[in-house]
C-alpha cells in the first residue's frame, strides 16, 4: 500500500537516511529547524513543511531522529507536534537513542488519540546511514512492525523486531555499551603500544584477523591514526546514551562500573572542550595521561 512518508531531524544520521527514503521514490516530507538542511533535502526531491504539525498533516508515517528525548517528546507531542497533525492510524517511528520510560510515555500519548509508535533506534554511524546498511532494532507490534518494515529496508540491512514499546530502546542501551566500553579498550590498547614504540597500522593488520577484531576496530583505528575526529557519533551524543543506560541501569538495580568509567571519561573530554568530537576521539583521553600522542609510524 502507497504511504506518505514523514521524516524530522535532518543531522548526521537523519539527513542520509532521509535522503535514502527519497531517492526510492517515495513522497517524503521533511522538517528541521535548520533550514538549509530542509533546502537541501527538497532540492533532492522531498518536500518542506513549517513545522512537525504539517510533517503529520501530510504523512503516514512519520520518521523521528533527533538528539535527545526531550526533542522527540516536544515535536511529537509539543505545540504544533505530530500528534496535533496526524490521523488516526499515522504511525510515529522514533529512531532517535532515548531512555525506553520515554519512549514508551510517547507510545501511550500516540495510542490514546488513535495512533501507534514504534521504537527503532539504529547502529552504524553516519557511514552506513549513507549507504543505507544500518542496524535498526525495533521495539513495538508486530502488524505495525511489518507495515513499516519496506521503509526500514531502505535505510537498513540488520532490522529486528526485539519486542514491544521501549524494547528497541533498551537494545540500543545495550548497544551503546558494547559500543562505547570497546573504544576505550581499543584506546587503552592503542596508546599502550604506540607509547611502547611499535607500529600502530602493523599491529592492528596483525589483531584484526582474530579475536580482538571487530567492526568498532575496523571503523575507528584508520580514523585515529589519521587523527580524524570529525564527528560520526559525538562525544555529547554518546555520553547522553551513556547517561541513559546508566539512570536505567541504576532504577532495576544493575551495576555498570566499566560504562560509568567511559561516561567520566566523555565528561572530561566536553570540558576539554571536545563535545563534538567523533566518540573515537576517546583516545585523547588516554593520550592526556600518557602524556603521548598515538602515531601511525613507529616512535
Amino acid at each position: 500500500m502507497y504511504m506518505r512518508i514523514g521524516f524530522i531531524g535532518l543531522g548526521i544520521m537523519g539527513k542520509p537516511m532521509s535522503l535514502n527514503l527519497v531517492k526510492s521514490g517515495l513522497d517524503v516530507t521533511v522538517f528541521d529547524i535548520n533550514e538549509s538542511a530542509v533546502e537541501e533535502l527538497v532540492g533532492q526531491g522531498a518536500r518542506g513543511a513549517q513545522s512537525p504539525k504539517e510533517v503529520g498533516e501530510k504523512s503516514d508515517v512519520i520518521f523521528t531522529m533527533l538528539p535527545k528525548g526531550e526533542h522527540v517528546q516536544s515535536v511529537v507531542l509539543g505545540e504544533s507536534g505530530v500528534i496535533y497533525g496526524a490521523n488516526d492510524g499515522a504511525v510515529v517511528v522514533d529512531m532517535s537513542s532515548i531512555s525506553p520510560v520515554q519512549s514508551k510515555e510517547i507510545a501511550e500519548a500516540l495510542g490514546a488519540r488513535g495512533m501507534e509508535m514504534l521504537d527503532a533506534p539504529v547502529s552504524g554511524g553516519e557511514p552506513k546511514a549513507i549507504d543505507g546498511t544500518l542496524a535498526i532494532m525495533v521495539g513495538g507490534k508486530e502488524d505495525v512492525y511489518e507495515k513499516v518494515k519496506p521503509y526500514f529496508d531502505v535505510m537498513g540491512q540488520d532490522i529486528t523486531l526485539v519486542g514491544d514499546n521501549g524494547c528497541g530502546t533498551t537494545a540500543k542501551l545495550a548497544n551503546q555499551i558494547l559500543v562505547n566500553v570497546h573504544i576505550a579498550a581499543m584506546s587503552e590498547a592503542l596508546t599502550l603500544a604506540s607509547k611502547a614504540g611499535i607500529d600502530i597500522k602493523k599491529m592492528y593488520e596483525a589483531i584484526r584477523g582474530g579475536l580482538a577484531g571487530s567492526a568498532v576496530l575496523d571503523a575507528k583505528v584508520p580514523l585515529i591514526l589519521e587523527r580524524n575526529f570529525v564527528a560520526g557519533g559525538r562525544i555529547d551524543i554518546n555520553a547522553k546514551d551513556l547517561t541513559n543506560v546508566m539512570d536505567t541501569a541504576h532504577s532495576i538495580g544493575v551495576p555498570l562500573p566499566l560504562s560509568s568509567q567511559v561516561l567520566e571519561m566523555y565528561h572530561s573530554l566536553m570540558a576539554d572542550g571536545k563535545a563534538g568530537d567523533d566518540h573515537g576521539g576517546l583516545i585523547q583521553f588516554y593520550e592526556k595521561l600518557a602524556n603521548f600522542e598515538v602515531k601511525g609510524v613507529s616512535q
